[in-house]
């Protein structure tokens, strides 16, 4: 499964593509990060972001796309900002029927090193040891989108399982209600029926 995870962000956007093998090995294919300057018009920094990541999916086409849930924290104006940042990637993987997935930090800290708490120094030292790579990638946002694709290439198909079986068992949930709603009408109009008959005799 080839993944393109994002580390989403106005000032820098980190973007990766690995590909998954058998067990749990994982492929670093490509990884860059896209800087707009804080002075550049908003409407001009989110173009310039989904630009990049329109030419990262025709070039690399990769099967999903692995995006950082954002979490309004204490800075809302920057969870903002990355907010929109991932939403333009979502709009151009979208308009590319690639599906989208998000995870929260915690959970991709937890897939990569094992601790949702990890901090981001040890995501890149395990980041660089899970892919074989020489060097550390740098900066921070280029070690996170690494880390996203990776967390997805190792947990999304379970997740996609669990989806798939809770969409069935919701489905089988409705039909179970239908039926229901279908034998209580039957049962109420028999009672109608009955109930008319004993005032006419």
């Amino acid at each position: 499964m080839r993944v393109m995870g994002v580390d989403p962000g106005l000032t820098r956007c980190g973007i990766a593509l690995v590909e998954s093998g058998r067990g749990r090995q994982v492929t670093a294919l490509d990884v860059d990060v896209v800087r707009t300057p804080s002075d550049m018009d908003l409407a001009e920094r989110l173009l310039a972001i989904y630009t990049a990541a329109c030419h990262w999916l025709d070039v690399h086409q990769p099967e999903v796309v692995a995006i950082e849930r954002v979490f309004a924290q204490n800075q809302v104006s920057t969870a903002m900002g990355t907010a929109q940042a991932g939403g333009v990637i979502a709009l151009a993987a979208g308009q590319r029927d690639v599906p989208v997935r998000f995870h929260t930090p915690s959970e991709v800290k937890a897939a990569v090193t094992g601790s949702g708490r990890a901090d981001k120094a040890q995501v890149t030292t395990m980041v660089t040891k899970i892919l074989g790579m020489q060097t550390k990638p740098r900066p921070a946002d280029a070690a996170d989108a690494l880390a996203l694709a990776i967390c997805h290439c190792w947990r999304g198909p379970m997740q996609e399982r669990m989806a798939q079986a809770q969409q069935q068992a919701d489905a089988l949930a409705r039909r179970h209600r239908a039926k229901v709603a279908s034998a209580r009408q039957v049962a109420s109009a028999t009672e109608q029926r009955a109930a008319t008959g004993q005032r006419g005799s």
